[in-house]
C-alpha cells in the first residue's frame, strides 16, 4: 500500500455518522441506529464499547483473529468476524477550506473542514486505512485525529467515500486488507464467504462453464493476491489486497490453445455479467492447463 496521504485531494465534509461521534463521543446509537439509553451493557458477552472510556487499546477479539491468521490456524473470514463486533479508530485531518468572499469583495476567514484520511493501493484503487489502536494511527500519521467507531460504520464511510478495500493497521508490522465484498458485507453487517471458499460461487462456475466439451475441469482457489507478508517477510495465508479469486480451466489434451483462451474468455464474460458473481468476487484471474493424455 502507498502510504501517501491525499491531503491535496478536493475536499470532503466528513460523513455525518463520523462528524456525530466527534461530537458526542460515548453518547450514540448503535449500528442499527438504536439508543443505548437504558440498555444494560455489562457482561463479559457484550460485545459493545462506550467509547468515553475507551482506553484506546486493541480489540482483543480483532487480536486473537489477527494472530491466528498469522499462525496458519485462521482464516479471513474469522478476522471479518473479529471486526464485525469491534471497535476501530479511523483517521481525520483539518483541511482549509476555500476563502469566501465577502459582499464587499474582501476574504474572509478560512475554515477547517474535517476530512478522512485514504491511501491508494498499487492497482490505484482507493483504500480507507482503519486502525486498531491509537497508537498505531499516530505512528502512521502523527496530524491525523484519532476517531473510534464501530468497524461497520468505518466499511460504510469507505462505501461512501467510493473506496474499494479497507485497509487495517498499515505501516504495522502486519497489515490486513479488507477487499471490496468483504467490506461492503462489513458495511451491511452479514456474514461474509471469501469466495475462493464460496459454494455458491463454485456453483456459479460450474453453471456458466457447462456446454464446453473440450473443457475437462475447471478447479477454484484463492488468487495470488489473497496471500500477504509481515513485517519480516512471513508469509500469511489471508490479507493481501487481490487477485482474490482463481479459476484453473483445464482443457482435454491436444486442445488447440486459441480454442482454450476463446473458452475461457467466453466463460469470463459471462460471469462478469452475472451480478452475484460480480458483487461477491473482487478480482479474477484465469490460468489455462492440459489434462494429462
Amino acid at each position: 500500500m502507498s502510504t501517501s496521504h491525499p491531503e491535496s485531494e478536493p475536499k470532503r465534509h466528513l460523513p455525518g455518522h463520523i462528524a456525530a461521534v466527534l461530537s458526542q463521543a460515548g453518547n450514540r446509537a448503535d449500528s442499527a441506529g438504536q439508543s443505548w439509553d437504558g440498555r444494560d451493557l455489562s457482561g463479559e458477552e457484550n460485545p459493545l464499547h462506550k467509547f468515553d472510556k475507551d482506553d484506546g487499546a486493541a480489540d482483543p477479539a480483532v487480536v486473537q483473529a489477527l494472530a491466528e491468521l498469522r499462525a496458519g490456524t485462521g482464516d479471513e473470514a474469522g478476522v471479518h468476524r473479529a471486526l464485525a463486533q469491534a471497535r476501530v479508530f479511523v483517521a481525520v485531518v483539518a483541511q482549509l477550506a476555500e476563502e469566501a468572499l465577502t459582499e464587499h469583495g474582501f476574504a474572509s476567514d478560512k475554515e477547517a473542514d474535517m476530512a478522512l484520511v485514504k491511501i491508494q493501493a498499487p492497482d490505484g484503487r482507493m483504500a480507507l486505512p482503519v486502525f486498531t489502536t491509537v497508537e498505531r494511527l499516530q505512528a502512521w500519521h502523527g496530524e491525523a485525529r484519532p476517531v473510534a467507531v464501530f468497524a461497520p460504520r468505518a466499511a460504510l464511510s469507505a462505501v461512501s467515500e467510493e473506496a474499494q478495500l479497507l485497509v487495517l493497521d498499515p505501516g504495522s508490522d502486519f497489515t490486513f486488507v479488507l477487499r471490496r465484498p468483504g467490506m461492503w458485507t462489513l458495511a451491511k453487517q452479514t456474514e461474509w464467504t471469501p469466495s475462493y471458499l464460496s459454494e455458491h460461487i463454485a456453483k456459479l462456475v460450474e453453471e456458466a462453464t457447462a456446454g464446453y466439451p473440450a473443457l475437462r475441469a475447471v478447479k477454484v482457489a484463492p488468487g495470488r493476491g489473497v496471500g500477504s507478508r509481515d513485517i519480516s517477510g512471513s508469509a500469511v495465508l489471508g490479507g493481501g489486497a487481490g487477485p482474490e479469486l482463481n479459476l484453473q480451466f483445464v482443457f482435454a489434451a491436444g486442445t488447440p490453445e486459441a480454442q482454450a483462451r476463446q473458452s475461457a474468455q467466453s466463460i469470463h464474460r459471462l460471469l462478469a455479467e452475472n451480478s452475484e458473481f460480480a458483487e461477491a468476487v473482487d478480482s479474477l484471474e484465469v490460468s489455462l492447463h492440459s489434462a494429462p493424455d
